[in-house]
């Protein structure tokens, strides 16, 4: 089957205002009838699905409001290399569904195209890492959403309990879970101490909203972000059914899809829960096309420092902890000034894990590592080695 029979082409005459774009805006700079994956950096595209939203209906349908936002807006100083591969369009069941997303993002994965698409429910994560699977490659997945869904695992899937599914799923190819954002009030003690138990981390929304620059290392070690328009204040994206009144706001979730756009390891980013049913005039779809040109900027600033890095060029610094008896080892990059700690594992480690083996970081944990503390998330990343 070809890829490009998953799909229903864009049709712009029903995408509002396209007729009145000019030459330098996006909707006449990316390729609305391509035939082929070659020749593109980024491939996007919307999925047509949402029987697996428990209390969300009506969020598959919003992807043309988007893209009538997103072809407004003008390209960035780099040339654009990509496509709108149009809908993917709801199967005769949701498992064909997922078939078909995870076979479209497999086949764009393995010839390093990188797809940007707007869910549909966010169960469609579980059929997004199913492509990793495919690839058996491991791999770090964050999750920025108010919210956890770890709810019953003998339920079928749904869009609040499909990372139970992707953490039972044989073979398992989870390495890392880091979430962004939680608001304490909105998830169970329970599902805390479990992510704690499995040694992978989550940063309530008070922490990024402190210092959103804490959030640059969680998503550079990602290789799959999904962002659930949900952990977006209600004022900033009213289109949700599930949204809180609490939350990031525009420019921090702007930012965010920057630095997954930035991050050299990142391979696929998706974009779930607005629902075009609550009327808003416009601004949800608005701030979503906002966030995809976010993304696009970040991915052409790529520094190319990691993970296809000599580590002869960068600058490195080692710390001798509990009297000289551990030492961690930290690098910083002369393009990007952006860090990396190194963590230790056994001769006989499985090599699939190689290239998690230089974590992400930033100068606050070289700061503390001199303070004769282990940084947390070194912490973490060791146990899951051991």
């Amino acid at each position: 089957m070809s890829l490009f029979d998953y799909f229903q082409k864009v049709e712009t005459d029903k995408i509002e205002g396209f007729q009145f774009l000019t030459e330098g805006q996006i909707g006449n700079q990316i390729d609305l009838n391509p035939n082929s994956i070659e020749g593109y950096d980024i491939v996007f595209f919307d999925i047509e699905e949402e029987r697996g939203s428990i209390r969300n209906n009506g969020c598959s349908k919003g992807a043309n409001q988007v893209r009538s936002y997103f072809y407004q807006l003008y390209q960035g100083l780099n040339p654009l290399k990509m496509a709108d591969f149009g809908t993917i369009c709801q199967g005769e069941s949701v498992t064909d569904t997922y078939f078909a997303v995870t076979d479209v993002i497999s086949q764009l994965l393995r010839n390093n195209v990188i797809p940007v698409f707007l869910g549909g429910s966010q169960d469609l994560v579980y059929a997004n890492y199913m492509a990793y699977t495919k690839e058996e490659q491991t791999v770090n997945l964050v999750s920025i959403d108010s919210k956890f869904a770890l709810g019953k695992a003998d339920e079928p899937i749904h869009d609040l309990n499909y990372f139970s599914k992707i953490i039972i799923q044989q073979p398992n190819v989870l390495f890392n879970y880091s979430n962004l954002g939680y608001q304490t009030y909105l998830v169970d003690q329970a599902e805390l101490h479990l992510l704690e138990d499995l040694f992978f981390d989550s940063h309530r929304l008070g922490e990024l909203k402190a210092d959103i620059k804490v959030a640059e290392p969680i998503i550079r070690n990602a290789d799959f972000v999904n962002f659930s328009m949900s952990a977006v204040a209600q004022p900033y994206a009213p289109a949700n059914k599930v949204t809180s009144a609490n939350g990031l706001n525009g420019e921090q979730a702007c930012q965010l899809s920057r630095y997954a756009g930035m991050s050299d390891k990142l391979s696929s980013f998706g974009i779930y829960d607005f629902n075009p049913t609550i009327f808003d005039h416009g601004q949800t779809a608005n701030l979503i096309a906002q966030m995809i040109w976010y993304f696009i900027d970040g991915f052409y600033g790529r520094k190319g420092d990691f993970p296809a890095c000599n580590k002869k060029e960068y600058v490195k610094y080692t710390v001798n902890l509990e009297e000289g008896e551990r030492e961690l080892v930290f690098y910083k990059s002369p393009k990007s000034d952006r860090w990396w700690m190194n963590v230790p594992y056994h001769s006989s480690f499985m090599k699939k894990y190689e290239r998690h083996l230089m974590l992400p970081c930033d100068y606050n944990d070289y700061v503390t590592a001199t303070k004769n503390e282990i940084p947390e998330r070194w912490f973490q990343t060791f146990q899951k080695l051991k």
